[in-house]
């Protein structure tokens, strides 16, 4: 497969992916929050956001052998490839290490620490060791193939499992908490599932490269920029992170409970926007690993406007449809307020910020130019730290939310002169056009709901309320593209269509 077939397959297993995923995060944190309470989700919320952070003993590993993959995979370099993954297994083992203890540590102090009326240290305590499991299982037995299928473009191996774990996952939690089980046992059950994505990845791994010598010497030199893309992984993940944090630590676990909601349709939103970018950053390192200067150039200015167009679609509806779901969605939970529409209102905006700058920051990954960009993602981390920190004592949530958003608007304002200069040599001037059509599209597409008040009672009303608006949306944004930047918009539509009567 070429990298145009790659990405399209890539595209549509991580499209029935993310659909999956949203869909299960609808339904799992409804029924954990109506049969155990706000509080229980809360806690699951905030213990999911601490062990991603313990995950962070393993940043740069990924990231450096990917980069290192590269070469030897347009070269096939079979000998060099088995010494890479070698070098990636053996970090990623004395990661795991690190992790498990980080996992024991966690259970121990937040059991300590957050003990209530309703939560026990030993509930506490049991729960992060069964929601880190799973992190466990990827140190120990799947991130060393995984590396090697995502420099490999071959991403929808990876999203086809998770299908299959997601949905076994939800159909468990389901049947588990409808009939009431204890959680720690849920969680329990839930946690064997993790054996399905071991099985299946280094089953396709194996016959894929059966060429992998894993006596082979492990290629430290792989692993130099490790420690460049560390920092880099570490403050992405206190950005991320930081709300959850803050509002655990500022505020109280039914407070995360809330955020958690809102933040569940916001990471559903950013999974869709991932599928058209899944294995994308591997094809951007490929042609940077080839010199192909202007290819790379043309390929970059045509991304942007795809993604830009999406991006318009997907946030204008969200900015629309975000409180009439959560007044659908939380209906009858009255352990705590769920109607905040600053909250909605911020939350989204935050979410427009941080995607707004995906093209280019993915370039930075492709090209590699984790140490260059060192000082800039610490300026960013210090702003939602600070004035995450500041805001949310005095304003509660929504002010962390408006601490991220500064954080976000600082890099993207970064990246727009950073990447051109440095990695695709396009036009700044155009990109920030680009950036402003996007405000400008969600704009006209939020503008009918100053006129008519939208009002669903049901799921299947907002439903129809958003295929309408979505139609609107798609309209709108289309006729904008056409006028604005016309001549990449029918090459990327152009481009589309070979695909599409390629694999016909």
């Amino acid at each position: 497969m070429n990298r145009t077939q790659k990405f399209a397959l890539n595209s549509i297993t991580a499209m029935i992916c993310q659909l999956v995923v949203m869909v299960a995060g609808m339904i799992t944190p409804r029924l954990m929050i109506s049969t155990y309470g706000s509080e229980v989700n809360g806690l699951v919320s905030s213990l999911n956001q601490f062990i991603s952070y313990i995950t962070l003993v393993e940043a740069g590993i990924g990231g450096a052998a990917i980069y290192s993959l590269y070469n030897p995979l347009a070269e096939e370099d079979h000998g060099r490839i088995s010494s890479i993954v070698k070098a990636a297994r053996n970090s990623y083992r004395q990661a795991g290490y690190i992790f498990s203890a980080g996992i024991l540590a966690l259970a121990v102090v937040y059991g300590v620490l957050s003990q209530s009326e309703t939560l026990s240290f030993w509930m506490i305590f049991s729960l992060a060791l069964l929601l880190g499991i799973n992190g466990c299982a990827d140190f120990f037995f799947v991130s060393g193939y995984r590396v090697l299928l995502n420099a490999d473009q071959r991403n929808f191996i990876i999203s086809v499992v998770s299908i299959i774990q997601t949905v076994l996952r939800t159909a468990l939690i389901c049947l588990l908490a409808m009939g009431k089980v204890n959680v720690i046992i849920l969680y329990a059950i839930v946690a064997t599932l993790v054996l399905v994505k071991i099985v299946m990845i280094s089953a396709y791994s194996k016959k894929q490269y059966p060429y992998i010598d894993h006596t082979a010497k492990p290629d430290k030199g792989a692993m130099e920029k490790r420690w460049d893309v560390i920092y880099q992984q570490i403050l992405g993940m206190v950005q991320s992170g930081a709300p959850t944090v803050l509002a655990t630590i500022l505020l109280s676990l039914k407070t995360v409970s809330v955020y958690s909601v809102y933040n569940m349709v916001i990471t559903g939103l950013n999974g869709v926007l991932g599928v058209f970018i899944s294995g994308l950053s591997a094809g951007f390192g490929d042609l940077i690993a080839r010199r192909e200067k202007e290819k790379l150039k043309k390929t970059v200015s045509e991304f942007e406007v795809a993604y830009y167009f999406i991006l318009s679609v997907v946030y204008g509806l969200a900015f629309v449809l975000m409180m009439p779901f959560v007044r659908i969605y939380t209906a009858g939970v009255t352990d705590a307020n769920y109607i905040l529409p600053a909250l909605s209102v911020t939350i989204v905006l935050n979410g427009l910020l941080y995607n707004i700058k995906t093209p280019q920051s993915m370039l930075v990954i492709s090209a590699g130019m984790y140490r260059e960009t060192r000082w800039r993602v610490t300026i960013q981390g210090a702003i939602i730290i600070v004035c995450g920190a500041l805001l949310g004592w005095k304003f509660g949530i929504v002010g962390i939310m408006i601490g991220s958003c500064l954080s976000n608007l600082y890099r993207t304002v970064d990246l727009l002169f950073f990447t051109p200069k440095y990695i695709s040599h396009n036009s700044v001037a155009r990109t920030a056009f680009r950036m402003l059509m996007v405000f400008v599209n969600i704009a006209l597409i939020v503008l009918p709901t100053l006129f008519i008040e939208i009002q669903a009672k049901n799921f299947f009303e907002w439903i129809l309320v958003a295929l309408i608006f979505a139609v609107y949306a798609v309209a709108i944004t289309m006729l904008t593209t056409l006028i604005a930047d016309r001549k990449s918009f029918l090459a990327v539509m152009k481009r589309i269509f070979r695909t599409l009567l390629r694999r016909r």
